[in-house]
C-alpha cells in the first residue's frame, strides 16, 4: 500500500508542476547553473593543472636548476665574488661525474642590433656545448656549436627562430650571415628554438643569440652564471643530486652567500599543491551558487504551499494522511532539483566534449567525482530545502484550510 502512496504523491507532484511549468524551469534554473558551474570549474582546474604540470615534466623532469640567491655582504666585489662562476659548472660535473647527463650554465649579455630597421636591445646568451642537450632545445637549421669551438673561443652564433625570421625574413636565409655583436662579427651557424614552451620563465625570451659562453665571458665586467643547469641520469638520483650541488657551491664561496638550487619535483608539487587549493577554493565558491538555489528552492515551496492551501484542506477533508502531504510537497522539491542538477550536469559535461571537437591540442579530463558529487549535492538540496514547506503543508489544520481564501 506505501509503493501506491508513494506512487501516487509522486504522479501528483509532476501534475503540479506541469500546472505551472514556467515557474519550475526558473526555480531549477539556479541548480542547473550551480551543478553546471560545479563541473565546469573543476574540469577547466583539471585541464589547467595537468596542462601545467605536462609542459614542466615535458621540460625535463630530471632537470635542476640554481642561482646565486642573496647574500649578507654589501660590497659589490664581494657580492660578484659569489656569484655562480664557470668553474664552479666544472666542478659539478666532476663531483657528480656519471650520476649526470651533462651540467651547464648561462651567462647573459645586451648588445644594441638593427632589427627591422631600428635599433633595439636583444639578448645574448653564452653557454657551451652541452646547454642544447641539458634545455632540451630544437635544431631547426645548421647546427649547434661543438665542445672544440667552445675552447677555441670561435665567433659563431645561433638566433633563435623569431630573431632570425625579424633580423634576415626567414631561417634558411640567415645560414652563414654575420653578425656584429659587442663590435665583434658573429657567423650564424644555426637557429634553435625551445622544444617546450616554458612562456618566458627562463632566460630564452624569444629574442636571443646563442654564442660560447668562453667568448661572451670577455664581454662582461662580472662572471656570473644565471642559471647553472644540471640533468640527473635517473629520477631516483635528483633529490641527492639537488642537495649535493647545494653543497658545492655553498663550500666554494664564502659564509652568507645563498644559493636557490630546486628541481623540477619541487616545482611540481608546488604546482600540485596551487592547483588543488585553486580547485577547493572554486569548488566553494560553485556550491555557494548550489546552497543560493536551494533557497530559492524553498521560497517557492512555501509560496506553493500558501497558494494551494485550499487543496491540502480538500485532500485532508476526503482521507489524505498528513504523511501524505509531506511526501507531495517534498517529491515536487526534489524533482525541481534533480531535473535542474541532471541539466546542469548535462550542460557542465557537453561543453567540454564540444571542445574536444575544435581542438586536440590536449586532452580535457571529466571529473565523474564532480558529477557524483554535483548529483548528491542537488538530491540533498531537494530533501533539505524542500523539507521545511512540505513539514508546513503537512501541519496544516483542514478546516482552517477550508476557510483560506
Amino acid at each position: 500500500m506505501r509503493f501506491f502512496s508513494h506512487l501516487e504523491a509522486l504522479r501528483s507532484s509532476v501534475a503540479a508542476l506541469r500546472a505551472n511549468k514556467f515557474r519550475a524551469f526558473l526555480t531549477a534554473l539556479g541548480l542547473v547553473i550551480g551543478n553546471a558551474s560545479v563541473i565546469l570549474v573543476v574540469t577547466i582546474s583539471l585541464t589547467s593543472r595537468d596542462y601545467i604540470l605536462d609542459a614542466i615534466q615535458r621540460i625535463g623532469s630530471n632537470l635542476i636548476i640554481a642561482n646565486y640567491e642573496a647574500g649578507n655582504n654589501s660590497a659589490t666585489s664581494a657580492t660578484a665574488a659569489d656569484y655562480v662562476k664557470i668553474a664552479d659548472v666544472e666542478a659539478v660535473r666532476q663531483q657528480l661525474g656519471s650520476r649526470i647527463v651533462a651540467a651547464t650554465g648561462v651567462m647573459n649579455s645586451l648588445d644594441r642590433m638593427r632589427v627591422e630597421g631600428h635599433e633595439e636591445d636583444i639578448a645574448i646568451l653564452g653557454a657551451d656545448q652541452y646547454y642544447p642537450v641539458v634545455r632540451n632545445l630544437a635544431l631547426l637549421r645548421g647546427r649547434f656549436f661543438d665542445g672544440s669551438e667552445v675552447a677555441q673561443r670561435a665567433h659563431v652564433a645561433l638566433p633563435t627562430e623569431k630573431l632570425a625570421r625579424r633580423l634576415f625574413g626567414s631561417q634558411a636565409e640567415s645560414i652563414g650571415h654575420t653578425v656584429k655583436l659587442h663590435g665583434l662579427p658573429f657567423t650564424i651557424i644555426g637557429t634553435f628554438k625551445e622544444k617546450v614552451s616554458t612562456y618566458g620563465a627562463t632566460e630564452l625570451s624569444g629574442d636571443n643569440i646563442l654564442i660560447p659562453i668562453t667568448v661572451l665571458k670577455d664581454f662582461t665586467q662580472i662572471e656570473r652564471i644565471d642559471p647553472l643547469y644540471v640533468q640527473v641520469r635517473s629520477q631516483a638520483g635528483v633529490e641527492q643530486a639537488t642537495k649535493t650541488v647545494q653543497a658545492i657551491l655553498e663550500s666554494r664561496h664564502r659564509p652568507g652567500a645563498h644559493y636557490s638550487v630546486q628541481n623540477l619535483n619541487e616545482i611540481l608539487d608546488t604546482a600540485r599543491q596551487i592547483a588543488a587549493i585553486l580547485n577547493a577554493v572554486l569548488i566553494v565558491v560553485s556550491a555557494i551558487a548550489l546552497v543560493i538555489s536551494g533557497i530559492g528552492i524553498m521560497n517557492i515551496m512555501l509560496v506553493t504551499v500558501t497558494e494551494r492551501t485550499r487543496e491540502i484542506g480538500l485532500r485532508m477533508a476526503v482521507g489524505a494522511a498528513r504523511r501524505d502531504i509531506l511526501e507531495q510537497f517534498l517529491a515536487e522539491a526534489v524533482l525541481i532539483s534533480m531535473v535542474g542538477g541532471l541539466a546542469g550536469i548535462l550542460i557542465g559535461v557537453a561543453i567540454p566534449l564540444s571542445v574536444q571537437f575544435f581542438t586536440d591540442q590536449f586532452a580535457i579530463p571529466i571529473s565523474l567525482v564532480s558529477i557524483a558529487v554535483a548529483f548528491s549535492v542537488s538530491l540533498g538540496v531537494g530533501l533539505i530545502f524542500g523539507m521545511l514547506p512540505a513539514s508546513r503543508a503537512s501541519r496544516l489544520n483542514p478546516t482552517e484550510a477550508l476557510r483560506y481564501e
